[in-house]
């Protein structure tokens, strides 16, 4: 993973058994059959002088050579291995995204109880979150010196000692468009920025992208809110447009859409914004990868006019443990060969203790994948009039 960056970012044995064994058997066979004792019948010459069998192995299978095939939900449930394809190691480089992040409430209330061991929230998938050469995540609640104890309302903070979880983790860029940030005012948002900038990330808005070059290819990150607040879809699109001038991927960022429910949609009054039609025109505007979350439930994915729509990831690091979906997130990766996107892999989460995410396994995991692709698979066809 990068450091940190300013804003201004897997039998022929049975075959020679029963050649070499078969002139015995026929010996075996002619002397039950009434050959004398002194003068045993001889065998056919034809089976003695059998040549020792020539076995030829079967080759094994080549990387296929050439451009790799656009990618297809079907190439994301199951996630396709690149080892099939020809590919350049050097020209792979990989994203990640993960679910909210809200070190506040009851989660931060656990880290206290932990003897202030902000390190406990990553525990578990820390290695998994910096395994990529950039980690991006949404930081729901700004980060405070004067945080008070809360475990429950709607007014979030965290603490300044959480980025050390975010660097435990290998974050890269965090990105602060989300109906929370301004719980403790400008003033938060400010202090906020200090510490991640101190810890050696680097942030993302609305108005300020942020570039990170990795070896070469520049990676470009901007992020928009659309909760308790419509999106400017023209700022919006100007903004996309600039930087795409500037890099190589571009990778949008939104908090946005209906909490609690598996398909992208609207809530009136609350999210305005249809998430469908602002991802389709982040990428009609120049996005290759567009980013979700806020609805705190696992989402449908999308394959849309070459670019890639994650509508949601869950929640990563919060304090809802009331219902199973909302413990529930996934940490998604993204793999680019030069500026294309050719794999995308889920790894699920749920989180215990209010506080850590642990890594699902099993049929727990699968269940997980099967409802992102059934709702991914839904959300295709009523695209379609299906």
């Amino acid at each position: 993973m990068l450091s940190g960056a300013s804003a201004p970012y897997l039998y022929y044995t049975g075959m020679l058994r029963l050649t070499f064994s078969l002139p015995a058997l026929v010996l075996l066979a002619l002397a039950c059959s009434g050959g004398g004792a002194d003068e045993p019948t001889p065998a056919p010459t034809d089976l003695l002088l059998n040549p020792t069998p020539v076995v030829t192995p079967t080759p094994s299978p080549s990387p296929t050579p050439g451009p790799v095939p656009a990618l297809t939900i079907a190439g994301v449930f199951p996630p396709r291995d690149l080892a099939q394809y020809d590919l350049d190691p050097s020209r792979l480089r990989t994203v990640i995204a993960t679910g909210d992040v809200i070190p506040a409430r009851f989660t931060d209330f656990i880290i206290r109880q932990e003897g202030d061991n902000f390190l406990y929230t990553v525990e578990k998938t820390a290695d998994i979150v910096a395994d990529a050469d950039i980690t991006v995540v949404n930081l729901e609640a700004p980060l405070i010196g004067h945080c008070p104890v809360h475990t429950e309302g709607f007014t979030f903070c965290g603490r300044p000692g959480f980025t050390d979880a975010l660097v435990e983790a290998g974050v890269d860029v965090v990105t602060i468009e989300n109906n929370h940030i301004l719980n403790w005012g400008y003033d938060g948002v400010v202090e906020t920025v200090d510490h991640l900038e101190a810890a050696g990330m680097t942030w993302t808005d609305r108005q300020t992208p942020a570039i990170l070059d990795v070896r070469g290819l520049k990676f470009g990150f901007i992020a928009f809110n659309g909760v308790i607040e419509v999106i400017d879809r023209a700022a919006m699109i100007e903004q996309i447009e600039a930087l795409r001038l500037r890099v190589d991927v571009l990778a949008v960022s939104y908090h946005w859409g209906a909490e609690y429910v598996s398909l992208p949609t609207v809530a009136p009054g609350v999210a305005d914004d249809d998430p469908v039609t602002i991802g389709h025109l982040a990428i009609d505007s120049g996005a290759d990868l567009v980013i979700g979350n806020h609805p705190h439930w696992v989402q449908a994915v999308e394959v849309y006019e070459g670019g890639y729509i994650t509508y949601a990831h869950g929640n990563y690091i919060f304090d809802q443990d009331w219902s199973y979906e909302t413990r529930v997130g996934v940490i998604g990766k993204y793999t680019f060969f030069d500026d294309e996107l050719v794999g995308v892999e889920y790894v699920p989460t749920l989180i215990e203790n209010y506080a850590q995410p642990v890594p699902m396994v099993g049929e727990e995991r699968q269940a997980v994948l099967d409802g992102m692709r059934d709702a991914s698979e839904q959300l295709a066809g009523l695209l379609a009039g299906g």
